[in-house]
């Protein structure tokens, strides 16, 4: 069977390429081996089966919980002792990703993709080799093809997981019971998202980070105010520390961590260990198919996402840069439309990326720390959601608003947001920035009052010291 385009993987990236592929008037066929208990396929990825899609679930479940338990005294709202019942958050979660991967399915068949179930290895240039769930080996001929695995958890030796009592990601969002202690290994997105689930859900937690200063790629002033926040919430996070060993005990597990230069012994029911991902290229590269990965398992591609091979593409996170659903989405477009011959391309330079703890915290461009490397001068202004009027009504007034803009033509080269809808808020500067928009365009920019949105327009009129509601 010979397709235009057979794309390797049915995740975010995988099924978007696919999709867009068919729109473009291109035969097309996607290969996927995920499936769920009842043996049927199962498409979308970590992201909506174990990643993004279900953690936001848990983050919302367990927000409205500690809102009932803890916030609503404030507004006069009185709530006899709440409790909550894990077996249903998690029923919810489940049925939400039932959905949605059930629906990619849908939109596959709706579009004429035709789905392999089964494992996708690159034979050559033009042969892919699927191997189903019964091992029985097929091949098919493609004139392009894009390969788009994604990635999986990092396993660190010193903490093996056993799917009990030490997980990865995936396992922490299947906990049958809340944890009384609780240790995450990794301060990062995936670290902070799930210490605060299990945190609002009653667990004692405490998280280790090996980095010295708490979400570095941020600035110093907004770095240390999250981690102000979250230290409030009962989140103890250790930074500058380094987890050397494991090992069961009665209790659960026994975590050797070395912190401030001493050895400590630290008895826990769960572990979580999350400190990043790596590329999922195992098995996916045949031997003499022209193309190979680098040591930490990537694939190097041009800046459309081509390989050394005209007709391969490789996207999302098996190649360079951050592993985000939506970078990897918009290089599925990208390799679709390149391969119809359009010149359609992305702007890694404007990568929105978002942590969504509450507040949320959530960030794109460039940061004061990279200007400062870079030799480019610069101005900025922050505006704090403690003078927004909205934030105040709705009791939700933690964090700020910060933009940066060249000193010489104004252009906003970087925004970062600490607050209550700060992914939506985010995006407004995106926008604007896309279009090379000057903090003045921002400032000269009507806003809806009263908005939190509002703190992003006066944070742009700050860069220019013309703030109304803050001091200059």
């Amino acid at each position: 069977m010979e397709y235009d385009v057979v794309v390797i993987g049915g995740g975010p990236g995988g099924y978007v390429a696919a999709i867009k592929a068919s729109q473009l008037g291109l035969k097309t066929a996607c290969v996927e081996f995920d499936e769920d208990e009842s043996g049927k396929q199962k498409l979308g990825g970590t992201c909506l089966n174990v990643g993004c899609i279900p953690s936001k679930s848990l983050l919302d479940s367990s927000y409205k919980f500690q809102q009932i338990s803890e916030s609503f005294e404030e507004h006069g709202i009185s709530v006899t002792k709440p409790k909550y019942d894990l077996s249903t958050m998690m029923d919810r979660k489940n049925g939400i990703v039932k959905k949605l991967t059930s629906g990619v399915s849908q939109l596959l068949k709706h579009n004429k993709v035709d789905a392999f179930h089964g494992k996708g290895k690159l034979i050559s240039s033009t042969e892919v080799e699927i191997t189903d769930t019964k091992g029985k080996k097929t091949s098919v001929t493609a004139k392009n093809i894009v390969l788009a695995t994604g990635s999986r958890p990092i396993n660190i030796p010193s903490v093996p997981w056993n799917g009990t009592t030490i997980v990865g990601s995936a396992g922490a969002l299947e906990f049958s019971e809340t944890p009384k202690k609780l240790a995450i290994i990794g301060a990062g997105v995936i670290g902070l998202e799930l210490g605060s689930v299990w945190s609002r859900l009653g667990s004692e937690v405490e998280i280790f980070e090996a980095e010295k200063t708490l979400l570095p790629m941020l600035d110093a002033d907004m770095s240390k105010a999250i981690e102000r926040e979250f230290r409030s919430q009962n989140l103890d996070i250790k930074l500058g520390c380094m987890v050397q060993g494991s090992k069961k005990s009665r209790k659960g597990v026994s975590l050797e961590v070395e912190i401030d230069g001493k050895l400590e012994t630290k008895e826990y029911d769960k572990v979580i260990v999350a400190v990043g991902r790596r590329p999922f290229t195992e098995n996916l590269l045949a031997e003499g198919c022209g193309l190979e990965t680098d040591e930490k398992g990537f694939i190097d591609v041009d800046e459309f996402c081509k390989t050394k091979l005209d007709n391969v593409y490789a996207i999302g996170d098996i190649v360079r840069g951050p592993m985000l659903a939506h970078k990897a989405m918009e290089e599925g477009v990208m390799a679709a439309e390149r391969i119809a011959n359009k010149k359609m391309e992305v702007n890694y330079d404007l990568v929105p990326s978002v942590i969504y703890t509450h507040p949320e915290i959530a960030w794109v461009g460039k940061t004061e720390k990279q200007l400062k490397e870079e030799g480019v001068e610069y101005k900025k202004g922050s505006f704090p959601f403690a003078a927004s009027g909205r934030a105040l009504a709705s009791g939700d007034s933690v964090g700020s608003v910060k933009v940066v803009a060249d000193k010489d033509t104004d252009q906003v080269l970087g925004v970062q947001v600490f607050g209550n809808g700060a992914s939506e808020i985010l995006q407004q500067g995106l926008i604007g920035m896309e279009f090379s928009a000057s903090s003045e365009d921002f400032g000269l920019t009507m806003f809806s009052h009263p908005t939190v949105s509002e703190a992003l327009h006066e944070a742009a009129l700050a860069v220019n010291k013309q703030a109304i509601h803050i001091g200059n």
